[in-house]
């Protein structure tokens, strides 16, 4: 089973991200769960959700308390909520930002973790980009697909245009797609980059 966390605040799609996860990866005949935890429902208070893929049925309805991947759509929230509780130095961490790790002041925490399961990418740019809106879950959901391999693009964005129609849908799955090809041009320069 693969379990994901997703950490962010109110108002950015934070439990719409969990909700399309799991939609793409039943898409793909997987079986899927997503669903959120949160204690104020108000605008830009942190929000947290959860969303476990898995080739069999899934029992468990716990919070992901030992993740496989997190995902932190608001940077704010770093020094304010424990997002690293649970995580294992496997773990897959994808954040929202343009800054690197060690600017973000996470290097020497992060150090023992492998480095290609890492990435700090610009979503919310890629969404005022596309949507002309902050809003970075779709986003990151592409960044997401491309670094851990858990569902494809193709199956996320059939399920950003089923759950938004329209214009509003192509946009969604436009940022998508663009911090996809931004992650897996990363983990290109970053492969040519390491000494072997």
């Amino acid at each position: 089973m693969f379990q994901i966390r997703i950490h962010g605040r109110g108002g950015q799609g934070v439990v719409t991200a969990a909700e399309l996860l799991s939609v793409a990866a039943f898409a793909e005949g997987r079986h899927a769960q997503a669903f959120p935890s949160f204690g104020s429902e108000r605008t830009g208070a942190p929000v947290v959700s959860f969303c476990r893929i898995d080739d069999r049925e899934i029992r468990t309805r716990e919070p992901v308390m030992v993740p496989d991947a997190l995902i932190i759509q608001d940077v704010t929230l770093l020094h304010q909520v424990d997002l690293f509780s649970g995580l294992s130095s496997e773990c897959y961490v994808l954040v929202n930002s343009s800054r690197s790790f060690e600017e973000l002041g996470l290097g020497e925490f992060l150090k023992t973790f492998h480095p290609e399961r890492l990435l700090t990418c610009p979503a919310t740019e890629f969404a005022m980009e596309h949507l002309g809106r902050p809003l970075p879950n779709a986003a990151l959901l592409g960044g997401f697909a491309a670094l851990t391999h858990q569902v494809s693009l193709e199956a996320l964005d059939r399920a950003l245009r089923d759950r938004f129609e329209g214009v509003v849908g192509e946009r969604n799955a436009a940022a998508a797609a663009a911090t996809f090809r931004y992650v897996v041009e990363q983990k290109e320069e970053s492969l040519h980059a390491s000494p072997n």
